[in-house]
C-alpha cells in the first residue's frame, strides 16, 4: 500500500523523520557533467535516477526527494527543455515512487526559479507563483506525498513558491532557506527572523539546507527553535567543497555528520537529511545515530535574549535630501552637466571643469559609471572628490552590471557616509560593447531591483529586512528612454521604477520633440520630475552615431540635414549648440530640468546651452 500524505504529519508527531541526501552529487559521480541538466536525466536515464533513489531507501531514509530541484520553466529554458517541464516533473515523481515502495514517502523537490523577482527583479510575484504552480501541478500529478521547497535565499520568492503549491493541493510543505558562512541568509536575514516569517505562511515544517556544513546549521537551528513553536528541518552540506584536480570534493565524513545529527535533534530539529556532497553512506550513518537519541518535542531549553522592540525609521522628506532635490521641489528648472571620469588616475582636468561649472551656477555634476562599458575612474570616488574639493553636488550614476547585491549595498552605505545624496540608478551597458568584452557581468539585480534596495535603505532597512537605525537620505533617480524601440516595455519598466520609489528620472538624449510628447502622455498617471537629456552634437558623424548606434535615440531628418550642411570643425559644433538650445527651449515647459552632456568635457558648451536655452539670447 502506498504511503498517504497524512503519514508524514504522523511521523513528525512520533519522532525524527530522515530525508535522503544529495541527488546532484550522485548524478555527477555517475557521469552526468555539471553543465548538463540533472533534472532531464529523469527522461534520458531513468534507471540511473531510480537506482540512486533505491540506494537512499536501502540506507534508511524515510523520505526521498524527486530529482526535480531545477525543473521549473525558467531553468529548463536554459537547456531548451521548458517544453518538457510536465514530463520531467511527472516522471521524476513516478521514479521516486517506484523506488520508495510502500514504506517510504516521496517529496516533490522545488528550488528557486533562477531569476530575480520583485522587488529585486522584473518578474512579478504573480508570474513567479504561476511558475511554481506549474511545477507543483506536474509533481502532484506524479503522485508525491509532500513538497519540499529548498535552497531559497529570498523570503519573497519562497512565499510565491508556497502560494504556487497551495493553489494545487493541500499536501504538507517543508520550507527551507539557505545560509551563508556567517549563519545568516543571503541578504543578511537572521534565522530566527525568517523562521517567524515562514511559520506564518501555512507550512508544516520550516528549516535550513545547503551552502554550509553542519556546524553553522546547528547554530541556526538553535536560533530557530528559540524563536518559533513548530517542526524544524535541517539538511546541511557535507562541509564546504574543496577543488581537487578540477573536481569539487566534500570532505565531511558520514561519522562526523552523524554526530551532528544527534546534536540537531537535541536542540529541536525533527526533520534531518543531507544536501550537497552527502551520499547514502551519510544517510546510513545518520540513521544509526538517530537510534540512540529521543526527539525533543519542545524547543531546546536555550536561554534567549528578550526581543527588542524596533521603531520604524522615518524617511527624510524629498526636499530635505539635497540642494538638487530642494530646487526640483521648488519648481525651478535645474541644470545638471555630465562630466565623464578620466581613464587614468589623474582627476585634475575633471575637477577644473567642475570648478568652472560650479562658478557658472549649475546645480549638480552628473558622473556616469563606466559609460558604454569602458574602464574609467570610479565614479563614486570622483563624486566624493568633486563634492569635497569643489563644493558642488554630484549625481552619481550607479550601475547594476559590475557588483553583486551585497557589494551594492556596501557601496551605497559608504557613499552616504561620505556625503553623496543624489543617485541615478541604471542597469548598465552589456560588457560586450566595451573595452573588455571577456569581463564577467554580474546583473544580480536590475535598476528596478536596486531602486527597491535604495528605497528600503531610505527607511532604515537593509536587503535582509534588518533595521539599520539611521536611514539613508538618497534622492533616487532612474533612467528612462522616451524613444525606446519597445516603447510599451520601457513604460512598463518605468512604472515599476516609480512604484519602487524613484523620485526623478533622467532621459536619454532628446532630439525628437514629438517622440518626447508621446512619452509625457504615456506617463501622465505616474508622473515624477523629468530631467531631459540634451546632447550638443559635434559633427554629422556624431549625429549618425547617435541615430544608428544608441538604441532608442532618434535624430530627425531635419537635424541630420542641418548637421550635414554645417560641415565639420567649429562650424559643426556651433550648429550642434544651436540645435541643443532650440530643443531646450521647446522642452522647457514640460520638464523639471535638463542634463547637458559636455562633449570632450568642454563645459563651456554646456553652460551656453543652459543659459541661452532657459534665458534667451
Amino acid at each position: 500500500m502506498v504511503a498517504m500524505s497524512n503519514d508524514f504529519l504522523s511521523m513528525l508527531d512520533e519522532g525524527v523523520v530522515l530525508f535522503d541526501g544529495a541527488m546532484g552529487t550522485m548524478l555527477y559521480e555517475r557521469g552526468i557533467f555539471i553543465n548538463m541538466c540533472f533534472d532531464e536525466a529523469n527522461l534520458s536515464n531513468p534507471s540511473l535516477v531510480e537506482g540512486i533513489h533505491r540506494e537512499y531507501v536501502e540506507a534508511g531514509a524515510d523520505v526521498i526527494e524527486t530529482n526535480t530541484f531545477g525543473a521549473n520553466r525558467h531553468k529548463l529554458k536554459l537547456f531548451g527543455l521548458d517544453g518538457k517541464l510536465a514530463d520531467i516533473n511527472r516522471q521524476g515523481a513516478e521514479l521516486a515512487r517506484k523506488a520508495a515502495g510502500t514504506g517510504v514517502l516521496v517529496a516533490g523537490a522545488i528550488g528557486p526559479l533562477g531569476i530575480k523577482i520583485e522587488p529585486w527583479g522584473p518578474t512579478s510575484n504573480e508570474e513567479a507563483a504561476e511558475a511554481f504552480r506549474e511545477q507543483a501541478q506536474a509533481l502532484n500529478d506524479g503522485g508525491v506525498d509532500i513538497f519540499v521547497l529548498e535552497t531559497f535565499a529570498d523570503l519573497n520568492e519562497i512565499h510565491q513558491a508556497i502560494r504556487g503549491v497551495r493553489t494545487v493541493c493541500d499536501l504538507p510543505i517543508v520550507a527551507q532557506m539557505t545560509l551563508q558562512n556567517d549563519g545568516l541568509g543571503l541578504y543578511g536575514t537572521e534565522p530566527d527572523g525568517f523562521a517567524r516569517t515562514l511559520i506564518q505562511w501555512n507550512v508544516d515544517v520550516i528549516g535550513v539546507n545547503c551552502s554550509v556544513g553542519p556546524k553553522v546549521m546547528l547554530e541556526a537551528v538553535e536560533k530557530m527553535a528559540r524563536a518559533v513553536d513548530g517542526y524544524i528541518s535541517v539538511q546541511p552540506n557535507a562541509g564546504i567543497p574543496q577543488n581537487i584536480e578540477g573536481r569539487n570534493i566534500y570532505l565531511v565524513s558520514p561519522e562526523y555528520l552523524a554526530e551532528y545529527a544527534r546534536r540537531f535533534v537535541q536542540v529541536g530539529a525533527r526533520v534531518i537529511g543531507g544536501c550537497c556532497g552527502t551520499t547514502p553512506a551519510h544517510i546510513r550513518a545518520i540513521r544509526d545515530a538517530l537510534r540512540t537519541v529521543r526527539p525533543v518535542r519542545e524547543p531546546a531549553p536555550v536561554k534567549s535574549e528578550p526581543e527588542k522592540s524596533v521603531v520604524e525609521a522615518e524617511a527624510v522628506e524629498t526636499r530635505d535630501k539635497s540642494r538638487l532635490a530642494s530646487r526640483i521641489c521648488e519648481g525651478e528648472p535645474v541644470c545638471v552637466v555630465e562630466l565623464v571620469p578620466p581613464r587614468g588616475c589623474d582627476p585634475s582636468k575633471v575637477l577644473e571643469a567642475a570648478r568652472h561649472l560650479s562658478e557658472a551656477g549649475v546645480d549638480a555634476i552628473n558622473i556616469p559609471d563606466s559609460p558604454r562599458a569602458t574602464s574609467r575612474m570610479s565614479p563614486l570616488a570622483l563624486a566624493v572628490l568633486i563634492e569635497q574639493l569643489i563644493g558642488v553636488e554630484t549625481m552619481l550614476h550607479y550601475c547594476c552590471r559590475d557588483r553583486n547585491i551585497l557589494g551594492m549595498q556596501s557601496d551605497l552605505l559608504g557613499a552616504h557616509a561620505l556625503g553623496l545624496r543624489n543617485i541615478l540608478i541604471i542597469t548598465g551597458d552589456p560588457i560586450r560593447t566595451g573595452d573588455y568584452p571577456d569581463a564577467t557581468a554580474v546583473f544580480d539585480i536590475d535598476s528596478i531591483g536596486l531602486t527597491n534596495v535604495v528605497h528600503e535603505l531610505n527607511y532604515g532597512r537593509d536587503i535582509g529586512g534588518r533595521h539599520l537605525g539611521v536611514p539613508t537620505a538618497f534622492h533616487i533617480g532612474v533612467g528612462v528612454n522616451p524613444g525606446a524601440v519597445n516603447f510599451e516595455e520601457e513604460m512598463h519598466r518605468f512604472y515599476w521604477k516609480v512604484d519602487a520609489g524613484a523620485e526623478f528620472a533622467v532621459t536619454q538624449p532628446i532630439f525628437d520633440i514629438a517622440q518626447f510628447e508621446r512619452f509625457l502622455e504615456a506617463i501622465d498617471t505616474m508622473r515624477i520630475p523629468i530631467i531631459a537629456g540634451i546632447w550638443p552634437l559635434t559633427s554629422y558623424k556624431n549625429a549618425e552615431f547617435m541615430n544608428n548606434e544608441l538604441p532608442g535615440v532618434t535624430v530627425p531628418d531635419g537635424i541630420m540635414q542641418r548637421m550635414r550642411e554645417a560641415g565639420s570643425g567649429e562650424e559643426a559644433m556651433r550648429e550642434g549648440i544651436d540645435i541643443a538650445i532650440e530643443l531646450l527651449r521647446q522642452l522647457l515647459p514640460h520638464i523639471n530640468g535638463v542634463q547637458i552632456s559636455a562633449p570632450f568635457n568642454r563645459y563651456n558648451v554646456a553652460i551656453e546651452v543652459f543659459e541661452k536655452g532657459t534665458k534667451g539670447n
